[in-house]
């Protein structure tokens, strides 16, 4: 991962600025005060169980009704010790294995998310799928990628609340130190219990997030 330039500013200072600068709207300079920021447009991400589909990526999908370029850069790390929260969250005892991946989503090259997926070793150990961003189903998202070693992912739970950016998501995101995010942890469960979860991190100022609920009929 790499970190990102802050966004350029014209020379309007303010002195009461506590909370725009922390939306992003403003930002500081060493010595100098705080300006109004070069204003980059919010991307939309939607987070809709009826957009996991084969062979298709929802955040492409956003990013191209924008008229911009998505992708991501990764990294995994396999036999990962599981921290207390995450083997929580997984069902598994703390300290079990894990396979650790850490993603930075781009928008024609400029980074809007962050996300750390936990997948249990067990689960995954020994099949084509191990690892989310190698083999022949690379890419192809938990849903798809479970499906292949014959686990049926049947519903998710995410639980979003706002909070801060820490000093490291700001610098990867190019966004203010305490900036506004959105924290959202997500979980994907089988019959059999939770098959990865997940920390993903959206900026206020650089994204809008809609949720899409579908309705049987």
């Amino acid at each position: 991962m790499r970190a990102h330039p802050h966004h350029q500013a014209t020379p309007e200072p303010f002195k009461d600025s506590r909370t725009v600068l922390s939306q992003g709207v403003l930002e500081g300079r060493a010595g100098s005060g705080t300006y109004v920021a070069e204003p980059r447009r919010r991307v939309r991400v939607v987070r809709s169980s009826a957009r996991e589909q084969p062979g298709s990526s929802p955040f492409r999908a956003d990013m191209q009704a924008l008229g911009k370029q998505g992708h991501w850069e990764s990294r995994t790390e396999a036999k990962v010790p599981a921290p207390a929260e995450i083997a929580a969250r997984l069902g598994i005892a703390e300290g079990d294995l894990c396979v650790r991946t850490v993603y930075e989503f781009l928008a024609d090259g400029r980074p809007v998310q962050l996300s750390t997926s936990w997948e249990p070793y067990e689960l995954t150990a020994g099949t084509l799928v191990v690892l989310p961003e190698g083999g022949p189903h690379a890419g192809a998202g938990v849903v798809n990628r479970m499906a292949e070693i014959g686990v049926t992912v049947s519903h998710a739970v995410e639980q979003p609340e706002p909070r801060q950016a820490t000093v490291e998501e700001a610098s990867l995101m190019g966004v203010q130190k305490a900036a506004l995010v959105t924290h959202i942890r997500r979980t994907y469960y089988s019959d059999q219990g939770p098959v990865e979860t997940a920390d993903i991190i959206v900026p206020v100022a650089l994204c809008e997030i809609v949720y899409e609920i579908p309705i049987s009929r």
